[in-house]
This record gives C-alpha cells, structure tokens and sequence, in this order.
C-alpha cells in the first residue's frame, strides 16, 4: 500500500461501513463479468427495449465475439475503436476486445466526420466495431488511416421482436425512428457473424492487470484529441472504490442500475460498464436519455443506483410529477460532471426516498475522485470527500510542489490507482501534468476541516455543458472558418439547465456589413457536434487581449455576464 504522508481529514466524515483504504486489485476487467456469470448465472445482466440477458448468456457471448474478432485479427495490444450508443453489444465487444488482451478506445457516435477523423488520426486503430449508421463515414476516411477490419452493428438486432417489427411499420415516423438507429451498410462484417463464432478457447491468455485496458479520450485545455491510457488496475480500482462507497446497495438480483449516460463517456464507462457488471446488476440501458422510457421502466425495476447528471436528474423528475410515476426506489442517484444545485436535491430525494449526491472526478481518473457521503452528513454545494485510497493535496499553482495552509484555495493534486499512466503517445503533454508524481487537475479548491472539497475555480478554461467538455479552442477554430469572422474567443456562461452554455463573440470582417448570427450557428452545426455549437453568439467591436495579444477569455466571459445581466 502507498505510504499516506498528507493528513486525511475526510476518512472521519466517511459513511458507515466505508472503508478508509482497499487492497490492491488483482486480474484483469475480464474476471468481473466472468465472476458475476458464475455468482449470479441466471440472474438478468442487461435490460433493453424490455429484453433481457442473464449473467450465462452474456459471458457466453463475449466469449464467441472475441472468437470473432481474433478471426478479423484482432491481438493482444491492438487498439480497437468502439463507435456504438449504449446498446448490449456495445457491453460485449468492450469485454471481448479486453479477453484478447487488445486495447479498448472508446468514441462518441454522434460525433461529426471531422471529430472522429481527429481521434483516429491520433490513435491509428486499424480495427473498429462501429453503428451500421456511421459505417460509411469511417469507410470514407483517407487511405492512410483506412482500418483493416470494421465490423458494422446494428443494433435493433438487440431489441425485442415486437420493437423491431414496429419500427418497420408503413408510417412516417416509424420510418423515421429505424432510420435514426439502422442503415445498411457494405464493406464490413456484419455483428451477428462476430458473435456467431465458436467460443475462444479457455486457454487462450488472459490481459495482465497493469495492461493497458482503455484509451478514453478528453478534451484537455487545448481541444486536441488527448487519450488518457488507463490500465486493468485503474478501472478495476475505480470500479472497487465505488462498490465500497456505497456499502449498503445489495449485489446481484435486486441491484438495478439506469445507463442513461453514454457509455463513451468516461463516468458512464466506469459506473455501467465496470461497476454495474461487478455488482451483478441488472444494467438497463437507454440509446439515449428519454424520460418517457426511463419511467416506464422505472413502473416495474426502479433504479437502485442511478448514475445521472443534474440536467437529467431535473427533467426526470419534472417528468415524473406530470405523469404521477413515483420515484421510489432510487437508493442512491449520483450527480457527476457539473455543479448539483441544492435546490434540485431537495425535491429529488424527497421523491425518491433515497439519496441524490454530488461527485467529482476526470477521464484521467478513471474517473472517480471523489463523491458526497451516502448519509446525512453530505455538504451540499461541494464535491464531497476523496475515495478510500485517494491522496490529496491542495498546492500554490505555480509552485505545485508547496502545499498551501489548510482551508486556502490552491490546485487540488491527487494520487491513487485510479489515476491514469499518461496521455496516449503524448509524452510532452504528460509530464506537464504530473508534478512529483502527483496528477494536477487544474481545478482551483479548497477543503474544509471535514475534508469536504469545494472547486471555487478552474486553471482549465474548459466548458462543461449537459456534462460535456468542451474546448473553447476547438470551437473558435471552427468559427474563423466562416468568411466574415475576424477573430472570436468563445466561452462558458452559467445555465440553469446545463451547468454551461456556449457563448461565442465574434469580430466581424470590415466589409462585413449585418450579420446573422444564427447562419453563423447553423456554419457550425457543420463542423461541430451539437452540444458544442455556441447557444449564443454576440457580435462586438473587439476582444481584450493581453500585451502579447492573447484574447483574455476572463474578462470577454465578464462582459458577456453583465451584457445578458442588462448590465
């Protein structure tokens, strides 16, 4: 176990039954599903659209898939891309790619042509398991990043029947909704040949647990694609320091948990992917976030353990009261990625009966750091206390090596075995961010005489929205495309319903006359992802920039705050 030098006011503030430190993880991700098929071989691993598939049955059909992919010649060591919603296949070949020792890098499939250009550019994949729908836009990528294998999913084939056969029905809308999930596709091997296969053999060498498991990509502060490398040990510990943080939910049959995040994404990975399986949960999962579906489901297995962020967690129970569905059940709702306002949980936990906490964490760290207590004692408006074997120090900024007093606000830098090894091929970019072996989140906090961590500020000038990050840079690039932007700086405003909207100001050409703002809106939706198109954008005269002419993103954000304000 590593030495504890810094003091850990926090473990005195733990829950009951919550331990204060874990011992060391052993095997690899593969052994979670394989012991949850052994300890819970007929209970229900996965729910979708209503059906379901026990514990037996979806180990089984890892096994045949990773037969498959060995077949299409997938190795130990290979990264292999995932371009696929939340759907039961998504699960299975995220452990098959991990029972051939190879290497799992996740990817958004909503994501523009030019967003997953970028990523594979950088990770140079040359297999991939992608949605039958965004198949040709891989297939149309440059020869020199061509894969040598797709595999192309659709994955209506995991519905009910009766789902299926509607979705065919002659009416418009239905014709709408198979086109939004399916699309026929050449020039890749279809999902059901993969899971087709024998099993692989019991021989065949299982992934070691410092291995490297996933690549899992995070905006960064620069809006360059940045791939965190996270091992077994760091996803299995992240996976162990969540079931003993919530001592109290009940493994295997009667554990139900909601995969209304997407699973690319690094919180949704950890909680369903990894934490849900080693619980022998029954994972229910949602290609997208429908209220209407979730409460439906809600009638018959309500969630016992519900992964959300504050957005979902309002419209769900904003939809609830409108439809007289009850919440009760919910044991435990865990808010992540965005701030929780107190007026939120409040109504939240008196309609579920159980409790909405806040959490903390990055894709570097697997990505849980830190939560609020499942008890009476959480701190509403912070972030809650690190997690059993998680180090902590607050540190001057710019001198990470000195720790400031207890209570002042610094950079929070933290160790443990979730946190990450490095950015994938990114040597530079990783070592600027460890200082003595320790990570920097370059998030400014501070942390009271309980240990509860409050973030006051970020040294990162990321924007999260709807529990997304987004790159300021990335954005601003795609804006000076359009020809009558002279320069821009785009920023985070708060919002009431997305933690942030993105707010862009834009320097116009001098010829550029009147210009409408919402084209410039609808020139972005062309190159960016949805949720990373600005909400706003306001045109003005000029930006402040500093002596060395860089835009200062502070005070553009300040002037847009008191322009909204009527200031």
């Amino acid at each position: 176990m590593t030495t504890y030098d810094p003091p850990r006011p926090w473990i005195a503030s733990y829950a009951e039954g919550v331990p204060a430190d874990l011992g060391p993880v052993s095997g690899s991700l593969v052994d979670i599903v394989e012991a949850s098929a052994r300890d819970y071989p007929d209970a229900v691993a996965l729910q979708f659209f209503g059906r379901t598939t026990s514990y037996r049955a979806l180990q089984e059909q890892i096994e045949r898939a990773a037969a498959g992919l060995r077949a299409q010649g997938v190795r130990a060591g290979d990264p292999v891309a995932i371009v696929l919603p939340n759907c039961p296949q998504h699960i299975v070949a995220f452990y098959a790619i991990l029972r051939l020792g190879a290497v799992v890098i996740e990817h958004n499939p909503l994501y523009t042509p030019r967003e997953l250009r970028k990523q594979f550019e950088d990770h140079g994949a040359k297999h991939a398991i992608v949605w039958s729908k965004v198949v040709r836009t891989i297939q149309e990528f440059p020869a020199d990043l061509a894969v040598a294998s797709m595999v192309s999913v659709d994955i209506t084939r995991a519905m009910p029947l009766k789902t299926r056969l509607a979705l065919r029905l002659p009416i418009s809308k239905a014709r709408e909704a198979r086109s939004a999930l399916t699309e026929r596709v050449n020039g890749a091997v279809d999902w059901e040949d993969i899971v087709s296969a024998e099993p692989l053999p019991a021989s065949h060498p299982q992934p070691a647990t410092d291995d490297l498991a996933l690549i899992q990509y995070t905006s960064g502060t620069t809006g360059n694609p940045k791939g965190a490398s996270l091992t077994h040990r760091n996803l299995l510990s992240n996976a162990a320091q969540a079931r003993a943080w919530v001592p109290s939910i009940v493994r295997g049959d009667g554990c139900v948990v909601y995969a209304v995040l997407p699973m690319f994404h690094a919180y949704g990975l950890t909680l369903c992917l990894t934490f849900a399986m080693s619980m022998g949960a029954r994972l229910v999962l949602f290609p997208r976030f429908d209220p209407d579906m979730v409460l439906e489901v809600t009638k018959k297995h309500p969630a016992t353990f519900l992964p959300l962020v504050p957005p979902i967690a309002d419209r769900l129970l904003r939809a609830a009261r409108e439809r007289g569905v009850s919440l009760a059940g919910t044991q435990v709702a865990i808010s992540g990625a965005m701030a929780l306002p107190h007026e939120l949980v409040v109504p939240f936990e008196e309609a579920s009966g159980g409790y909405l906490v806040e959490g903390y964490g990055l894709s570097e760290c697997s990505p849980v750091l830190m939560a609020n207590p499942v008890a009476g004692n959480r701190v509403p408006g912070t972030v809650g206390l690190p997690l059993p074997g998680t180090e902590c120090r607050v540190v001057d900024p710019d001198d990470p090596s000195r720790d400031v007093p207890s209570g002042e606000r610094g950079e929070l830098v933290v160790r443990g075995p979730q946190v990450f090894s490095g950015y994938y091929g990114k040597p530079e970019e990783t070592e600027a961010v460890f200082a003595g072996g320790w990570f920097r989140t370059g998030d400014i906090v501070t942390i009271d005489e309980a240990g509860f961590v409050r973030i006051v500020d970020r040294i990162k000038e990321l924007i999260i929205t709807g529990g997304f990050n987004v790159a300021p840079t990335e954005v601003e690039s795609a804006l000076r495309q359009h020809p009558l932007v002279e320069d821009v700086a785009v920023v985070g405003l708060p919002s009431d319903h997305s933690g942030e909207e993105v707010v862009a100001a834009i320097v116009c050409t001098p010829d550029a006359g009147d210009v409408d703002v919402e084209a410039v809106r609808e020139f972005a939706r062309g190159i960016l992802t949805p949720y990373k198109v600005p909400r706003r954008v306001f045109v003005v005269d000029e930006l402040p920039k500093s002596l060395i002419g860089k835009v200062l993103r502070r005070q553009v954000r300040d002037r847009l705050l008191a322009l909204t304000n009527g200031a």
